[in-house]
């Protein structure tokens, strides 16, 4: 019988035999399940990038995986985004509280490890689930541009690119690849389109790409228009055809 089979797999307090906790291991897969997230930070800024497959009749014009936590984070979410929805909300909070206290936009790290205590707490206290979601943490704050993955066991690391959801493990293998720290942000944009295209069922048009922008001048976070995520998709298929060669 295996260990998950004789029951060690009903609660969250309790380690098996093996020392491992399956319900953080199945929350951690229903990240695996979710469509594609990435973050890639450029010389210019910082580009967010999520596929979604909206159903005929939905408003694709809404984003559901992108989220603002202030002026100067963005968060994109793979998994289960109502869980992401109760993360960013508790995020905004905890943002827009350091804002009135010390009168000071709030460090993106400071988000990220809030966030992954949280996620930590509810690993190991009875009557609560682990979050079944994952969320990539960029922003620009006074130590630079930053990016931090979240994820249900309350793990929280700094990365230059990153990407989770299905496919992950084959985009990071092309972002370690092809990514370079002195990309301008056309490129890095160029490069998070292609990598969607690496492991999506649809190669062609943007209607499942959203991405979203911060700047190092500006500091904002901005959504990005269709007709812009579409010449960065022409580049990416121009880049993707020369690496084919």
């Amino acid at each position: 019988m295996l260990p998950a089979a004789a029951g060690y797999d009903r609660a969250i307090t309790v380690f098996s035999p093996d020392g491992r906790l399956y319900q953080v291991e199945y929350a951690i897969e229903t990240v695996r399940r979710g469509t594609l997230a990435i973050g890639i930070k450029s010389k210019e800024g910082i580009i967010l990038g999520v596929e979604e497959k909206p159903r005929k009749l939905q408003n694709a014009e809404i984003t559901q995986k992108i989220f603002q936590v202030d002026d100067h984070i963005g968060v994109a979410a793979a998994g289960y985004i109502p869980d992401a929805r109760s993360q960013v909300d508790n995020a905004r909070f905890f943002s827009q509280s350091n804002r009135m206290i010390y009168d000071e936009p709030i460090e993106v790290e400071s988000v990220a490890k809030h966030l992954a205590d949280q996620c930590q707490q509810f690993t190991q206290y009875a009557g609560v689930r682990p979050f079944g979601v994952a969320l990539i943490i960029a922003g620009i704050d006074r130590s630079g541009s930053t990016i931090f993955l979240t994820d249900p066991s309350g793990t929280y690391i700094s990365y230059d690119a990153v990407a989770i959801g299905a496919g992950s493990d084959q985009v990071t293998e092309y972002l370690e690849k092809y990514y370079k720290k002195d990309m301008s942000f056309a490129e890095a944009a160029a490069l998070a389109i292609e990598s969607i295209y690496l492991v999506s069922e649809e190669k062609e048009g943007v209607k499942h790409i959203k991405m979203a922008q911060i700047l190092n001048d500006t500091k904002v976070m901005t959504r990005i228009a269709e007709k812009d995520i579409e010449q960065y998709a022409t580049k990416a298929k121009e880049n993707a055809a020369k690496r084919q060669k």
